[in-house]
This record gives structure tokens, C-alpha cells and sequence, in this order.
């Protein structure tokens, strides 16, 4: 039986993880492990234990590891107490593989404790191109990862361009979408009945032409974030839409982000929109679809909305190189360019659907794989 280790850290890398999850904890030859960990036990992100978000799944361990502050100097002491944390647990669990995703900070911690243990380490959402630190991350990490899981085909390539062996790259798409193909996305009078105690904010109705944003810090651009959520805030307030609006992630700068938020709710009589801190995916899943657009800068705006053909504005550099498909419009961190691009977005309407990160069958694959793979613990560039 080979023991599955599943770091879970953050709610999108939960929504990524939860279809392979559930595949590894039904396969007969593989054991699931699970860390809960970071910003999913924080209640300013989401507390995923007290909130019940995890439920088929039973917590192994939990870590505390983030430093409050969200700025370069926590993120990077928060990166080193993530690698003194999970080194110990590794060496309690005992894993045969660990689990990570994407472009985290605290992935590189995850990768790097698992790889000097001698660990196998899988990379889910490797070789794709970005703004951010998370772009230098997310290719150290492919460097010491023994198996990788890209989202595109063009993404596999970079991987392959990397030096790593094409044996060990398997292109099965996001996972995400795997959640997402199985929800009745239509059935957005119940999530507005179950959020209606949830959040904070204006009582919107979710029959309207609402927008979804989401709009994270640049870490590389750290000393503009109170301006960047400024200039969106004011797009914002200016379209009078009914709007659901979720926090930042815990990156360096989220507490700007955070701060203009707040500043503008309680500056302002705004009647119009909802803040949330996190939500389930299966609740967001179907928020999106409903949608009339997403802006921000969020990766869900890129992925899970060509899916499902919501028209997304995305703002900034954040998700700069990253493949797109037809319904992203993109535009500076300017009110009036944001403004402008989210009306037009609405007035266009859905888009077709795009198969361009996976349609939905992602988790019963990786699974497989996970159980058949062949390790070799030894790196080795190829060529």
C-alpha cells in the first residue's frame, strides 16, 4: 500500500486536490495522508477544519506556520518555519509520495523537505508561465519534483524543455475541473440560500447580472498592492452591480489588499456587495457560472472560467504568460480601463466552453499513475 501525502494549505490548492483525494482514498493501492496547514486553519482564510470544508476526510496533522504581516520579510520567515515543520511531520507520517501544486510559497518549503528526505515528490500544475515569485517557484519546484502532472500540453512541453524525463510527465489537466463537471451549475437559489448567513455585507441577490471578483497581491510588485485594489475598488463602486467579492490570499501584500478592503467598506454605504473570506469550490463552482463576469486576477478567472465560458477581466501582471483562452480580456490596474472592460464583458455575455486546462477527468488518472509509477529517487537532467 503506498501512502499518499496531500499538504493542504490554502483554499484553491484544496479545490485542485480534493478530486485526486477522493480518487486515492477510494484506489486499493494507495493510502491518503493529510496536513491541514497555513491559511486552511486560519479563520481570516477560512478555517477548513472548524468549518467543515474537509468532510470525507480524516486530518493526520495540522502546522502552523505563517507569520502575520503578509509582507517579503514574513513570507520568507514563514517559508523557513513551513520547512521546519513539515520536515517533522514527514519523518512522523512517513510518506512513500508527497503531494504538491502549483506556485505557493509554501510549496517550495513542502518539495523541499519531502526531496531531502529522500520523499518522492508529484507536481501537479507544473511547467506553466506567470507573474509573480510564484513563476520562479513553480519551476524550482518542477526541478525537484520526481513526477509532474501539467494542466496543458504546452505547459508538459516546458517541463520536458526543463530536463525532465518524459516518462514522468503526464498532461491530465486540472483537477479542479473534475469537481466542477459533476455540480448542477444551474442551482444558484440554493448556494444563495446557504451563503445567506455567510459573509458580510449587502444582501444581493443572485437572480441579478452580478460580478465575482477576486483580486490577490503582486509579490513582485509588493509597494503598489494598496493602489492596485484602490483603482478596482473604484472600477467597482462606479458599476453599482450586484457584486460577491472574496478576500486575498496570504501572499506578501495581502495585508494592503486587505486594508483598502476594509477601508472602503466602512468608509462607504455600499448596498451592493458581499464579502466572503472563502468558500467551498462546489459553492464558488456554481457563483462562477452564474456570474455575468470574474475580475481580479485570480488563476480561477483563467482556468475554471474558459471552462465554463464566463467572461473574465483580468487585471494586472499576476497571471502574466499564463494560457488563456477567448474570454479573458486583459487591462492595467487603471479604474476607468477595468470599468470599461467589465461592461463590455457583461454586455458580451458567456463564451463558448474550453477544453483548454482538461474536461474534468483528472483525479481517477493522477490516482493511477500514483500507484504504477516507477520512482527513482535520484534527479538527473535530460536531454
Amino acid at each position: 500500500m503506498r501512502k499518499v501525502c496531500f499538504p493542504v494549505t490554502t483554499r484553491g490548492n484544496y479545490g485542485k486536490f480534493k478530486p485526486v483525494m477522493q480518487a486515492v482514498k477510494a484506489h486499493p493501492e494507495l493510502e491518503l495522508q493529510l496536513i491541514v496547514a497555513g491559511g486552511a486553519l486560519l479563520h481570516k482564510y477560512g478555517d477548513f477544519v472548524e468549518d467543515g470544508y474537509l468532510g470525507e476526510f480524516e486530518v493526520d496533522k495540522k502546522i502552523y506556520f505563517l507569520l502575520e504581516g503578509e509582507n517579503p520579510i514574513t513570507m520568507a520567515k514563514s517559508t523557513g518555519i513551513a520547512l521546519t515543520e513539515f520536515t517533522s511531520v514527514f519523518e512522523n507520517l512517513e510518506p512513500d509520495v508527497v503531494m504538491t501544486i502549483a506556485d505557493r510559497f509554501e510549496e517550495l518549503a513542502i518539495g523541499t523537505a519531502a526531496a531531502f528526505q529522500n520523499i518522492p515528490l508529484a507536481h501537479i500544475e507544473g511547467g506553466e508561465v506567470s507573474g509573480s515569485v510564484d513563476e520562479s517557484i513553480r519551476h524550482a519546484i518542477t526541478k525537484i519534483s520526481h513526477l509532474h502532472f501539467p494542466s496543458t500540453e504546452r505547459a508538459a512541453e516546458r517541463v520536458r524543455k526543463l530536463g525532465e524525463p518524459a516518462k514522468s510527465i503526464f498532461n491530465v489537466g486540472t483537477p479542479s475541473l473534475d469537481v466542477i463537471s459533476k455540480l448542477d451549475l444551474d442551482d444558484i437559489e440554493t448556494v444563495g440560500s446557504d451563503l445567506r448567513d455567510k459573509g458580510v455585507g449587502a444582501d444581493i441577490r443572485l437572480s441579478d447580472d452580478y460580478l465575482l471578483v477576486i483580486q490577490h497581491p503582486v509579490t513582485t510588485e509588493y509597494d503598489h498592492n494598496r493602489r492596485y485594489i484602490d483603482e478596482t475598488i473604484e472600477a467597482v463602486d462606479d458599476l453599482r452591480r450586484p457584486t460577491v467579492w472574496l478576500w486575498p490570499n496570504m501572499d506578501a501584500g495581502a495585508d494592503a489588499v486587505s486594508k483598502g478592503i476594509r477601508v472602503y467598506r466602512e468608509q462607504n454605504d455600499q448596498d451592493f456587495i458581499r464579502f466572503f473570506t472563502s468558500l467551498p469550490l462546489e459553492q464558488y463552482a456554481v457563483l462562477l457560472n452564474n456570474a455575468a463576469c470574474i475580475a481580479g486576477n485570480s488563476s480561477s478567472g483563467i482556468r475554471e472560467s474558459a471552462y465554463l465560458g464566463v467572461p473574465s477581466v483580468n487585471i494586472g501582471n499576476r497571471q502574466n504568460g499564463r494560457q488563456r483562452s477567448d474570454n479573458v480580456v486583459d487591462v492595467p490596474h487603471e479604474a476607468e480601463r477595468i470599468k470599461s472592460a467589465i461592461e463590455d464583458q457583461v454586455e458580451h455575455g458567456p463564451y463558448p466552453s474550453s477544453s483548454i486546462y482538461g474536461n474534468g477527468n483528472s483525479g481517477e488518472k493522477i490516482a493511477d499513475i500514483l500507484a504504477e509509477f516507477d520512482f527513482n529517487i535520484q534527479k538527473q537532467i535530460t536531454y
